[in-house]
């Protein structure tokens, strides 16, 4: 499998806690700075310019596909105040059939993104059914990709935080970890400090409801994976009545306060490695051993501490050490299909070549070859850092957090629980809180969950499901993030027969 691929399963879909690899830059501190509450909107009648907007289509990217720009208030408390563009694009409905409308579409994150999604993927590769009676439509949500993407740091200096030591030794590690962390935010604030206090999901979800209005459809059709289906549960929690048909697959837990989310999703990459390790100790060219999958955790974890004193040579300037190599693991974690070329990346890192393993974190980074980065990454760290309070405020925090994570993950859980600190130093508060999510008066949501899901465990998709007054669980039997569009007939009828005619899943239904 090769990385492109790789790029559009994985580092598009990053789930919403992302994994923040920290290394040195430069620049200071900036004093925090509080962010006005984004569920704080102005009068219906004030927003009305937004609503009746009439957006001029162009041809753009892949044949047949449109791109146009949406206006929405960077603050909704003060719709007449500075504005924001969104980039939209769709690709129209190709018939035959009865057109359904618009079907929105979001690939995850926060910072994937959505225009990127569709003309890569969505606009093509959804089943014809559903591509034949919808307009996909995409909008990269503020902060991401064409819609005025956060900025924080160039690329070298990107290079360097991804290299940091994720699992500090000693006060002096701790330090420039630590250090690494306010860095990006102060280089966040620098940069994007217009922005950065409004790029809550909030209002993400708000900006939908105006392309909602401006596209004409009544109600919001919506296919999200990973983040996305916050996203799509923050839109069903604010707006029900003008809900219609969603789909959230990969599903988050909005009750879940940060910290638990980390631990939990630190579980669900442990519960993946392990399928990982389960099928590699079977085939003959499996690096880690073939005596069972514990012995090829434990070689995996020797293996990440050899590196973190001797790193290994790449052919390029940056070396692999442990940082890196752990990011590139985890990122093969996304996409069973993965596996074969991770086996062979392992051999060769632990042969004393290292070019490979840091190609799937380049991937998950969305690092091009020149050296240049996607805003995926500072994307994620604006999205996450304004929705809820950081999980940890310091360094005492994590170290006594540390052994929880341990048990979720013994291979990862003291990397992750360290990665967990990102927000610690933001340079703007968070406007969001843990809550349930009941979207009373929706219609009928699919909520999908994959049993060994990475990103986002199955214990969420249940949640979310339980959570919502009208949330039906659909569940895939399987390995992967998400499941909608990867190969299960049975999870992709079910979806397609909701989208198309309305009908949810019966209660309890599992594929594979």
């Amino acid at each position: 499998m090769d990385s492109s691929r790789l790029l559009r399963t994985s580092a598009v879909t990053l789930s919403l806690v992302g994994l923040l690899m920290a290394g040195c830059t430069e620049g200071g501190t900036t004093p925090a700075a509080s962010a006005p509450a984004p569920a704080s909107a102005a009068p219906a009648e004030q927003l009305k310019e937004y609503y009746g907007q009439r957006p001029v289509w162009r041809a753009c990217g892949t044949s047949g596909f449109q791109c146009a720009t949406v206006k929405a208030p960077l603050d909704y408390a003060d719709p007449h105040g500075e504005k924001i563009e969104l980039a939209v694009s769709r690709v129209k409905a190709t018939g035959p059939g009865r057109r359904l409308g618009s079907l929105l579409v979001n690939p995850g994150g926060p910072g994937g993104s959505a225009v990127g999604y569709l003309q890569g993927y969505a606009g093509m590769g959804y089943p014809a059914p559903v591509r034949a009676r919808y307009d996909v439509v995409a909008v990269d949500p503020r902060g991401v990709a064409r819609s005025e993407p956060v900025r924080c740091l160039d690329g070298p200096q990107m290079d360097a935080y991804t290299q940091v030591d994720q699992t500090p030794d000693d006060p002096g590690e701790t330090a420039r970890l630590t250090a690494s962390f306010k860095n990006f935010a102060a280089g966040c604030a620098k940069l994007s400090g217009r922005i950065l206090p409004y790029v809550s999901t909030v209002e993400s979800a708000r900006d939908m409801d105006i392309v909602r209005a401006v596209l004409g459809d009544k109600k919001l059709n919506y296919v999200g994976a990973s983040y996305g289906t916050f996203l799509g549960a923050t839109y069903a929690e604010l707006f029900p009545s003008r809900t219609g048909r969603l789909v959230l697959d990969g599903a988050m837990d909005p009750s879940l306060p940060t910290a638990e989310l980390n631990r939990d999703q630190t579980a669900g990459f442990e519960t993946a490695f392990r399928s990982f390790a389960a099928d590699c100790v079977g085939q003959p060219d499996c690096p880690l051993g073939t005596e069972s999958p514990s012995a090829a955790a434990a070689r995996l974890k020797t293996f990440f501490a050899e590196l973190d004193d001797r790193p290994v040579p790449t052919g390029e300037t940056r070396e692999l050490g442990e940082a890196l190599a752990t990011t590139g693991v985890i990122a093969a974690m996304y996409d069973e299909s993965a596996w074969p070329q991770l086996r062979e990346a392992l051999t060769r890192a632990m042969g004393g070549e290292g070019s490979a393993l840091l190609a799937l974190a380049d991937a998950y980074y969305e690092r091009e070859d020149d050296g240049t980065y996607s805003n995926l990454m500072y994307a994620n760290a604006a999205v996450n850092c304004l929705d809820q309070p950081p999980a940890f405020t310091g360094p005492g925090q994590v170290t006594a957090a540390v052994p929880s994570f341990e048990k979720a993950s013994p291979v990862f859980g003291r990397g992750l629980a360290w990665a967990s600190l990102n927000c610690a130093y933001w340079p703007t508060k968070a406007t969001g809180t843990a809550h349930r999510i009941e979207a009373q008066g929706a219609p009928p949501i699919v909520v999908v969950g994959t049993t060994r899901d990475p990103a986002t465990p199955y214990k969420w998709a249940k949640s979310l499901a339980a959570q919502l007054s009208s949330g039906t669980l659909l569940t895939y039997d399987g390995d992967g993030h998400t499941a909608y569009g990867r190969g299960s007939d049975c999870i992709d009828t079910a979806i397609n027969t909701y989208l198309l005619d309305g009908t949810v899943p019966p209660p309890g239904k599992r594929c594979r």
